[in-house]
């Protein structure tokens, strides 16, 4: 069963080791483990719904508070404190693709708010119900999960969007095929959410973002359908799957994905690296790039991310010793890892492997092997159930990430930390700020970064605190000409910032195309775009 109020599985359990919650009460203070409210008392506050009944369309107070909100810190402060501002009214499950122009008749018919729903991973509330006078409908599309094609001449498949992550790659494993795209939400996201959010997968260095693995596929909209075939390649004007591609279910649904697939690999291995200090990995990684070695993923961590890591990892003994080790040969508390993983044919494989130690150690990195990268492969998608043990710690902890070009990455990097803490101190209290490199380019980087402080009693303080951070970080990436999002998309957390990144012209532009798709604005009102201009077309 899926958890409520919390990341994934309630049979999952990644537990904090005492050692990391010692190391947090030293650095940020005892944690507030205020008492949650339980989903028996949840549920008895969703109101009676104000729909009809109506085929595929559940009104149960369960399955419509579990669908209330995603996975945003704002999201778990309303489901811990039991203040859930607004639930959907029903929750539909198409079945069949032709239904979903059908519910966009009724909608139309009956003022009807619609709700587009993936595997319910939003970080950034795209699909939390408005509250709203019109009944809100939420259509979560997790029955359309089939492989409908696969064609391995042009190595393409073809998938109905509600498919998760782990199913999509076990209908291709089983035909010796992968797609690749391996975001951290890999257990629960869906192939429609990382079309409409631009997600970015651990491994896309090799196997791409989704932007490039998306060649096709059938949106339906509220006044029409418009097919998107895989052409190779096309000078036909503009780009229409770009409607789709980071669209947030503003545009329309996408009811089928065709995907650009590659054979599973021969060879897959990662590998890690310590540098005595941030700037050795850097130039090693900028140098990785410059000379096009054949890695999957490169992944460089400051020295902050690197020893919270082996902390959260449990294995005190093994992390003590190799922090003896590392000091007795000069590698000390500014040292930073650098995980890189090689894909593909075993001899080129080998070959990038042997290329990027080369690389590293002319930049002072020490080669650790396999260990470190086979015990990040093997945690890689339980590390955001880490969220729901701190929670019960006490502490609160939440992510945001940018890209810049190179000649901004190190700056921007120590701006955002440094305006993460000071917000904090003017709040009195605490964080544990770091961050990593989590995807590269020719040009630049994403920047990734994870901060922790702790829970208050009041949600709405803790709320307060969050808010009072993340304004700041977001204030700096907009300063250095940073993207507000590099994959997690804009939702209702990053809309206020669209038109700093997109001047007031493009969000006009994209008014006008959700004005020609959804007229009635019946899909999503409040994500991707809002504020005045919206507030015309309600």
């Amino acid at each position: 069963m899926k958890r409520w109020n919390g990341w994934g599985s309630e049979e999952t359990i990644y537990p904090l080791p005492e050692s990391a919650k010692d190391y947090l009460k030293g650095y940020i203070g005892e944690g507030c483990t205020a008492q949650d409210a339980t989903l028996e008392s949840m549920i008895s506050q969703v109101p009676a719904s104000r729909l009809n009944k109506h085929e595929n369309v559940s009104i149960d107070a369960e399955e419509r508070l579990r669908h209330a909100c995603g996975q945003s810190l704002p999201d778990w402060i309303s489901l811990r404190s039991g203040r859930i501002p607004a639930f959907p009214d029903g929750v539909f499950y198409p079945i069949q693709e032709n239904q979903i122009q059908e519910i966009f008749t009724i909608a139309e018919d009956n003022h009807f708010i619609l709700i587009p729903y993936g595997g319910g991973t939003s970080v950034l509330r795209h699909i939390n119900p408005p509250e709203s006078s019109s009944p809100v409908l939420t259509i979560d599309l997790s029955k359309l999960e089939k492989m409908l094609d696969l064609d391995e001449a042009s190595l393409l498949a073809t998938f109905e969007a509600g498919i998760r992550g782990p199913i999509l790659e076990s209908n291709l494993n089983k035909h010796g095929y992968t797609l690749g795209h391996f975001p951290q939400s890999f257990e629960y996201s869906t192939l429609g959410g990382w079309v409409a959010t631009r997600s970015s997968g651990q491994q896309s260095f090799y196997y791409g973002r989704i932007e490039d693995l998306f060649r096709g596929g059938h949106l339906i909209t509220p006044t029409g359908e418009i097919s998107f075939p895989p052409f190779p390649a096309s000078a036909a004007g503009p780009d229409l799957r770009h409607l789709v591609l980071g669209s947030e279910g503003r545009f329309g649904i996408l009811t089928r994905g065709i995907v650009a697939i590659k054979p599973l690999p021969d060879f897959e291995e990662f590998y890690g690296y310590i540098f005595k200090e941030w700037q050795g990995g850097l130039t090693a990684v900028r140098k990785l790039i410059s000379d096009h070695v054949q890695l999957s993923m490169i992944r460089l961590s400051d020295s902050q991310e690197t020893q919270t890591t082996l902390l959260l990892s449990g294995q005190d003994n093994l992390v003590s010793w190799a922090s003896y080790g590392l000091e007795k040969i000069g590698y000390d508390q500014k040292r930073c890892l650098l995980l890189v993983g090689v894909t593909g044919n075993r001899k080129t494989a080998v070959k990038a492997k042997e290329t990027a130690t080369r690389i590293c150690r002319k930049s002072g990195g020490l080669s650790t092997g396999k260990f470190i990268g086979r015990s990040w492969q093997k945690s890689r998608f339980l590390v955001p159930y880490l969220r729901n043990s701190l929670c019960e710690a006490g502490y609160a902890l939440d992510t945001l990430e940018t890209a810049v070009p190179w000649n901004k990455v190190d700056q921007l990097k120590n701006e955002l930390i440094s305006a993460i803490e000071t917000a904090s101190e003017k709040l009195d209290e605490k964080v544990l700020v770091f961050g990593h490199l989590s995807h590269v380019y020719a040009t630049g980087a994403s920047i990734y970064i994870t901060f922790i402080f702790r829970r208050t009693q009041d949600p709405d303080e803790m709320l307060q605190h969050w808010q009072v951070m993340k304004n700041a970080a977001s204030e700096v990436i907009l300063t250095w000409g940073g993207t507000i999002s590099h994959q997690h998309g804009v939702g209702r957390d990053h809309a206020d910032f669209l038109s700093r990144e997109k001047g007031d012209l493009g969000v006009d532009l994209l008014t006008e195309i959700g004005k020609s798709l959804d007229p009635k604005n019946l899909l999503n009102p409040g994500v991707l775009f809002r504020g005045d201009k919206l507030q015309q077309l309600i």
